[in-house]
């Protein structure tokens, strides 16, 4: 029998559409796909042998793997229903500066340099499915990709848009001396090539075991935009000017 093609995926990125073609390609090729768990290290399940494919926010280890970026997703911030965040259709990460923030302020850096220096309650851990909970109840508020938001989401919490804040970039990644060739037909089909489209040689794989050089969907000025024959989330949009808000006041950040 042959072996499972084992898929992970990191929490927000849904693969349905790609494992629906996959389906219709690969009939007799089963693929065995699941979400990976907080906390685990796809470079490390990946060169464990433990999955063949994943798609991974990066950045990432990029030892011994070949690393495609796919697109970027905007950063939003989630708070309760009834915090001063509902008000506004797009805040900027200084509106934020006075919160307390439901994550490692690590994860954070844009929040970090423009945080005010009052005390905070100390948290200990928590998963992205408790800091929302605990957002729910009006005692901070955190930062997550919009997919992540999508999933924990919560009558009674809200998310904005954040800028100010990089976006978070999903990227496929595989082994560099994995020679399965249901990794090339996966990649061909994320990447939007017909089934009858060749692959184009083996440099479009995009970066080596070095983490060094260009792939072949990373635009020229750097920035992830419609890549994966845009079967993936709309890329994020360029920053515009600020919306008004709903109601009246602002978030506790700078005025």
């Amino acid at each position: 029998m042959t072996e499972p093609f084992r898929l992970r995926f990191a929490a927000g990125v849904t693969p349905d559409k790609w494992l629906r073609t996959w389906a219709a390609r690969m009939p007799g090729t089963p693929v065995d796909a699941a979400v990976l768990d907080e906390g685990d290290d796809p470079s490390a399940l990946l060169r464990a042998g433990t999955c063949s494919i994943a798609f991974v926010r990066l950045p990432v280890d990029r030892t011994g793997l070949h690393v495609i970026p796919l697109y970027e997703e905007v950063p939003v911030v989630v708070a309760a229903r009834e915090h001063p965040v509902a008000a506004f259709d797009e805040l900027d990460v200084a509106d934020l500066a006075d919160e307390n923030l439901l994550q490692s302020p690590g994860e954070v850096p844009e929040w970090a340099a423009v945080a005010t220096d009052r005390p905070r309650p100390a948290l200990g851990p928590m998963t992205v499915q408790q800091a929302v909970a605990v957002a729910a109840s009006g005692a901070g508020v955190l930062i997550v990709p919009l997919s992540v938001a999508r999933l924990h989401h919560r009558k009674d919490v809200v998310h904005r848009p954040v800028t100010g804040v990089t976006g978070s970039r999903v990227g496929l990644a595989w082994r560099a001396d994995d020679e399965d060739p249901r990794i090339e037909t996966f990649i061909g089909i994320v990447r939007g090539r017909t089934e009858r489209s060749s692959r184009g040689g083996t440099g479009e794989a995009g970066t080596g075991a070095n983490g060094q050089g260009r792939t072949g969907t990373e635009p020229k000025d750097g920035k992830a935009g419609k890549q994966a024959g845009r079967a993936g989330p709309r890329a994020r949009p360029g920053r515009s000017a600020r919306r008004r808000p709903r109601g009246p006041g602002r978030p506790g950040g700078r005025r």
